[in-house]
Protein backbone atom coordinates (compact mmCIF):
# COMPACT_ATOMS: atom_id res chain seq x y z
CA UNK A 1 0.00 0.00 0.00
CA UNK A 2 1.44 3.31 -0.73
CA UNK A 3 0.92 6.04 1.91
CA UNK A 4 -2.37 7.79 0.29
CA UNK A 5 -3.70 4.33 0.25
CA UNK A 6 -3.06 3.88 3.95
CA UNK A 7 -4.47 7.85 4.39
CA UNK A 8 -7.61 6.94 2.87
CA UNK A 9 -8.27 3.79 4.63
CA UNK A 10 -7.88 5.48 7.92
CA UNK A 11 -9.45 9.13 6.85
CA UNK A 12 -13.10 8.03 8.35
CA UNK A 13 -12.12 6.06 11.10
CA UNK A 14 -12.42 6.70 14.80
CA UNK A 15 -9.41 4.87 15.72
CA UNK A 16 -6.27 5.16 13.61
CA UNK A 17 -2.78 2.98 14.82
CA UNK A 18 0.16 4.86 16.59
CA UNK A 19 3.22 4.38 14.66
CA UNK A 20 6.94 3.90 16.84
CA UNK A 21 10.17 3.26 15.31
CA UNK A 22 12.26 1.25 18.14
CA UNK A 23 16.10 1.71 17.30
CA UNK A 24 19.11 0.08 19.11
CA UNK A 25 22.70 -0.23 17.51
CA UNK A 26 21.63 -2.81 14.72
CA UNK A 27 17.65 -2.39 14.49
CA UNK A 28 15.22 0.57 13.32
CA UNK A 29 12.33 -1.73 14.01
CA UNK A 30 8.44 0.01 12.95
CA UNK A 31 5.35 -0.46 14.65
CA UNK A 32 2.10 0.33 14.36
CA UNK A 33 -0.34 -0.74 17.51
CA UNK A 34 -3.50 -0.08 18.16
CA UNK A 35 -5.17 -1.21 21.63
CA UNK A 36 -4.36 -0.29 25.04
CA UNK A 37 -0.53 -0.57 26.06
CA UNK A 38 -2.11 -1.90 29.05
CA UNK A 39 -3.51 -5.25 27.37
CA UNK A 40 -2.15 -8.34 26.99
CA UNK A 41 0.40 -8.09 23.51
CA UNK A 42 -0.47 -9.42 20.23
CA UNK A 43 2.44 -9.07 18.02
CA UNK A 44 1.79 -9.77 14.29
CA UNK A 45 4.79 -10.96 11.87
CA UNK A 46 3.93 -10.42 8.27
CA UNK A 47 5.25 -12.54 5.26
CA UNK A 48 7.53 -11.94 2.17
CA UNK A 49 6.77 -9.42 0.64
CA UNK A 50 4.72 -7.35 3.76
CA UNK A 51 4.55 -4.79 5.88
CA UNK A 52 2.78 -3.85 9.18
CA UNK A 53 -0.08 -2.86 7.11
CA UNK A 54 -0.76 -7.09 6.43
CA UNK A 55 -2.29 -7.12 9.28
CA UNK A 56 -4.45 -3.85 8.97
CA UNK A 57 -7.98 -6.43 9.60
CA UNK A 58 -6.49 -7.74 13.00
CA UNK A 59 -5.49 -3.77 13.70
CA UNK A 60 -8.68 -2.04 12.81
CA UNK A 61 -11.22 -4.97 14.75
CA UNK A 62 -12.81 -3.24 17.43
CA UNK A 63 -13.33 -6.40 19.33
CA UNK A 64 -9.60 -7.33 19.23
CA UNK A 65 -8.74 -3.67 19.84
CA UNK A 66 -10.61 -4.32 23.48
CA UNK A 67 -8.88 -7.87 24.19
CA UNK A 68 -5.15 -7.36 22.89
CA UNK A 69 -2.48 -4.28 22.63
CA UNK A 70 -1.90 -5.24 18.99
CA UNK A 71 1.25 -4.72 17.49
CA UNK A 72 2.57 -5.62 13.51
CA UNK A 73 6.01 -4.88 12.75
CA UNK A 74 7.64 -3.67 9.75
CA UNK A 75 10.09 -6.73 9.25
CA UNK A 76 14.17 -5.90 8.84
CA UNK A 77 14.08 -5.25 4.94
CA UNK A 78 10.87 -4.11 4.56
CA UNK A 79 8.88 -0.55 4.57
CA UNK A 80 10.26 1.09 6.93
CA UNK A 81 12.61 -1.18 9.58
CA UNK A 82 16.25 -1.52 8.83
CA UNK A 83 18.89 -3.11 9.88
CA UNK A 84 22.44 -2.00 10.05
CA UNK A 85 21.26 1.30 9.00
CA UNK A 86 20.53 -1.08 5.51
CA UNK A 87 16.51 -1.10 4.06
CA UNK A 88 18.03 -5.00 3.16
CA UNK A 89 16.74 -8.24 3.29
CA UNK A 90 17.82 -10.02 6.99
CA UNK A 91 18.01 -13.68 5.63
CA UNK A 92 18.57 -15.01 9.14
CA UNK A 93 15.44 -16.12 11.09
CA UNK A 94 17.43 -15.93 14.19
CA UNK A 95 18.31 -12.05 14.07
CA UNK A 96 15.14 -11.34 12.61
CA UNK A 97 13.16 -12.94 15.90
CA UNK A 98 15.62 -11.01 17.88
CA UNK A 99 15.18 -7.85 16.29
CA UNK A 100 11.31 -8.18 16.10
CA UNK A 101 10.90 -8.77 19.59
CA UNK A 102 12.25 -5.20 20.53
CA UNK A 103 8.10 -4.47 19.64
CA UNK A 104 7.38 -5.98 22.84
CA UNK A 105 9.26 -2.77 24.42
CA UNK A 106 5.60 -0.75 23.92
CA UNK A 107 3.53 -3.18 25.75
CA UNK A 108 3.20 -2.26 29.55
CA UNK A 109 1.02 -5.27 30.46
CA UNK A 110 3.66 -7.40 32.22
CA UNK A 111 1.01 -10.01 30.77
CA UNK A 112 2.13 -13.06 28.34
CA UNK A 113 1.19 -12.83 24.83
CA UNK A 114 0.50 -14.34 21.41
CA UNK A 115 2.17 -14.97 18.21
CA UNK A 116 0.95 -14.48 15.06
CA UNK A 117 2.67 -15.27 12.18
CA UNK A 118 2.00 -15.37 8.28
CA UNK A 119 3.86 -17.53 5.20
CA UNK A 120 7.32 -16.53 6.13
CA UNK A 121 6.40 -14.63 9.09
CA UNK A 122 5.40 -17.90 10.67
CA UNK A 123 8.69 -19.65 11.23
CA UNK A 124 9.89 -16.42 12.76
CA UNK A 125 7.26 -16.53 15.10
CA UNK A 126 7.87 -19.92 15.91
CA UNK A 127 11.30 -18.97 15.86
CA UNK A 128 10.62 -16.02 18.87
CA UNK A 129 8.33 -18.40 21.04
CA UNK A 130 11.43 -20.85 21.37
CA UNK A 131 13.57 -17.63 22.09
CA UNK A 132 11.36 -16.44 24.56
CA UNK A 133 9.18 -18.78 26.43
CA UNK A 134 7.97 -17.08 28.97
CA UNK A 135 6.64 -14.14 27.48
CA UNK A 136 4.11 -15.86 24.95
CA UNK A 137 1.12 -18.45 25.79
CA UNK A 138 -0.01 -18.92 22.45
CA UNK A 139 1.65 -19.12 18.68
CA UNK A 140 -0.68 -18.63 15.39
CA UNK A 141 1.01 -19.62 12.51
CA UNK A 142 -1.36 -19.05 9.24
CA UNK A 143 -0.19 -20.41 5.92
CA UNK A 144 3.03 -20.90 7.28
CA UNK A 145 6.20 -21.55 5.19
CA UNK A 146 8.21 -23.59 7.51
CA UNK A 147 9.40 -27.25 5.55
CA UNK A 148 12.80 -27.07 4.33
CA UNK A 149 11.49 -29.98 2.33
CA UNK A 150 8.42 -28.11 0.49
CA UNK A 151 10.17 -24.84 -0.37
CA UNK A 152 8.38 -23.48 -3.65
CA UNK A 153 10.48 -22.07 -6.73
CA UNK A 154 8.35 -20.64 -9.73
CA UNK A 155 10.00 -20.51 -13.24
CA UNK A 156 10.69 -16.56 -13.32
CA UNK A 157 12.83 -17.32 -9.66
CA UNK A 158 16.27 -18.19 -12.16
CA UNK A 159 16.04 -14.62 -13.01
CA UNK A 160 15.19 -12.77 -10.22
CA UNK A 161 18.57 -12.42 -9.03
CA UNK A 162 19.62 -11.09 -11.92
CA UNK A 163 21.64 -7.26 -12.15
CA UNK A 164 19.08 -5.90 -14.40
CA UNK A 165 16.31 -7.47 -12.97
CA UNK A 166 17.12 -6.17 -9.20
CA UNK A 167 17.53 -2.65 -10.89
CA UNK A 168 14.27 -2.96 -12.14
CA UNK A 169 12.35 -4.56 -9.55
CA UNK A 170 11.02 -2.48 -6.41
CA UNK A 171 13.33 -2.89 -3.00
CA UNK A 172 10.39 -5.09 -1.46
CA UNK A 173 10.67 -7.40 -4.19
CA UNK A 174 14.20 -7.58 -4.17
CA UNK A 175 14.11 -8.13 -0.08
CA UNK A 176 11.61 -10.79 -0.94
CA UNK A 177 14.25 -12.82 -3.23
CA UNK A 178 16.87 -12.66 -1.02
CA UNK A 179 14.95 -14.58 1.65
CA UNK A 180 14.01 -16.89 -0.71
CA UNK A 181 16.90 -18.03 -2.09
CA UNK A 182 18.24 -18.36 1.91
CA UNK A 183 15.21 -19.70 3.37
CA UNK A 184 15.95 -23.76 2.77
CA UNK A 185 19.04 -23.21 4.79
CA UNK A 186 17.30 -20.97 7.20
CA UNK A 187 14.59 -23.25 7.82
CA UNK A 188 16.93 -26.45 8.32
CA UNK A 189 18.42 -24.51 11.27
CA UNK A 190 15.39 -24.32 12.51
CA UNK A 191 14.48 -27.63 12.77
CA UNK A 192 16.00 -28.48 16.29
CA UNK A 193 14.40 -25.68 17.35
CA UNK A 194 10.38 -26.56 17.37
CA UNK A 195 10.74 -29.10 20.32
CA UNK A 196 11.35 -25.90 22.40
CA UNK A 197 8.37 -24.43 21.78
CA UNK A 198 6.21 -25.63 25.14
CA UNK A 199 3.16 -23.24 24.15
CA UNK A 200 -0.05 -24.01 22.56
CA UNK A 201 -0.14 -23.85 19.17
CA UNK A 202 -2.69 -22.65 16.19
CA UNK A 203 -2.07 -24.24 12.47
CA UNK A 204 -4.14 -22.51 9.77
CA UNK A 205 -4.03 -23.42 6.09
CA UNK A 206 -5.83 -23.28 3.01
CA UNK A 207 -6.55 -26.66 1.16
CA UNK A 208 -5.89 -24.89 -2.10
CA UNK A 209 -2.98 -22.78 -1.25
CA UNK A 210 -0.33 -22.77 -4.42
CA UNK A 211 2.44 -20.16 -2.49
CA UNK A 212 3.07 -22.48 0.17
CA UNK A 213 2.20 -26.16 -0.69
CA UNK A 214 0.02 -28.34 2.06
CA UNK A 215 2.61 -30.03 2.92
CA UNK A 216 3.96 -27.76 5.27
CA UNK A 217 0.71 -27.90 7.10
CA UNK A 218 1.68 -31.62 7.66
CA UNK A 219 4.92 -30.59 8.63
CA UNK A 220 3.80 -28.83 11.64
CA UNK A 221 1.47 -31.59 12.75
CA UNK A 222 4.47 -33.66 13.13
CA UNK A 223 6.29 -30.82 14.89
CA UNK A 224 3.63 -30.94 17.56
CA UNK A 225 2.73 -34.77 17.40
CA UNK A 226 1.54 -34.77 21.09
CA UNK A 227 1.68 -31.03 22.12
CA UNK A 228 -1.19 -28.93 22.98
CA UNK A 229 -2.19 -27.44 19.42
CA UNK A 230 -4.49 -27.32 16.87
CA UNK A 231 -4.60 -27.75 13.11
CA UNK A 232 -7.33 -25.86 10.72
CA UNK A 233 -7.77 -27.33 7.12
CA UNK A 234 -9.92 -24.49 4.79
CA UNK A 235 -11.32 -26.51 2.08
CA UNK A 236 -11.07 -24.36 -1.34
CA UNK A 237 -9.12 -21.88 0.45
CA UNK A 238 -6.02 -20.27 -0.88
CA UNK A 239 -3.06 -19.05 0.83
CA UNK A 240 -4.41 -15.31 1.87
CA UNK A 241 -6.81 -16.50 4.11
CA UNK A 242 -6.90 -13.34 6.00
CA UNK A 243 -8.21 -12.03 3.10
CA UNK A 244 -10.35 -14.90 2.06
CA UNK A 245 -11.56 -15.60 5.85
CA UNK A 246 -10.54 -12.95 8.37
CA UNK A 247 -13.69 -14.04 10.57
CA UNK A 248 -12.19 -16.97 11.05
CA UNK A 249 -8.61 -15.57 12.10
CA UNK A 250 -10.91 -12.82 14.53
CA UNK A 251 -12.99 -16.26 15.74
CA UNK A 252 -9.37 -18.30 16.96
CA UNK A 253 -7.44 -15.21 18.01
CA UNK A 254 -10.71 -13.80 20.63
CA UNK A 255 -10.97 -17.54 21.93
CA UNK A 256 -7.51 -17.11 23.17
CA UNK A 257 -5.37 -18.05 25.19
CA UNK A 258 -6.32 -21.35 25.01
CA UNK A 259 -5.74 -23.90 27.95
CA UNK A 260 -2.69 -25.81 27.97
CA UNK A 261 -4.43 -28.75 28.66
CA UNK A 262 -5.89 -28.86 25.50
CA UNK A 263 -5.20 -32.25 23.29
CA UNK A 264 -4.32 -32.47 19.52
CA UNK A 265 -7.09 -31.82 17.19
CA UNK A 266 -7.48 -31.07 13.63
CA UNK A 267 -10.05 -29.07 12.12
CA UNK A 268 -11.34 -28.94 8.67
CA UNK A 269 -13.72 -25.88 8.51
CA UNK A 270 -16.96 -25.52 6.46
CA UNK A 271 -15.70 -22.91 3.94
CA UNK A 272 -19.47 -21.74 3.43
CA UNK A 273 -20.44 -21.46 6.56
CA UNK A 274 -17.43 -19.98 7.95
CA UNK A 275 -17.74 -16.95 5.02
CA UNK A 276 -21.38 -16.26 6.12
CA UNK A 277 -20.76 -15.89 9.84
Amino acid sequence: MSEKQIRQHYQNRSIKPTYFTIRNDSVELFCATTGADTLPPLLLIHGAPGAWYSGMGILDDSDLQRKYHIIAVDRPGYHYSKFKKKRKALTSIDKQAVAIHEAMRLNRSHATGVLYGTSYGAPIAARVASMYPTEFNHLVMVGGAIDPDNEKFWWFHKYSRGPIVRLILPRFMNSATDEKFAHIEELKKLLPRWREIKIPVTVMQGSNDNIVPVANFDFAKRQFKGKAAEFIMIPGAGHLIRRSHPQLIKDVLIRLPAPDHISQTQITIDTEHTQND
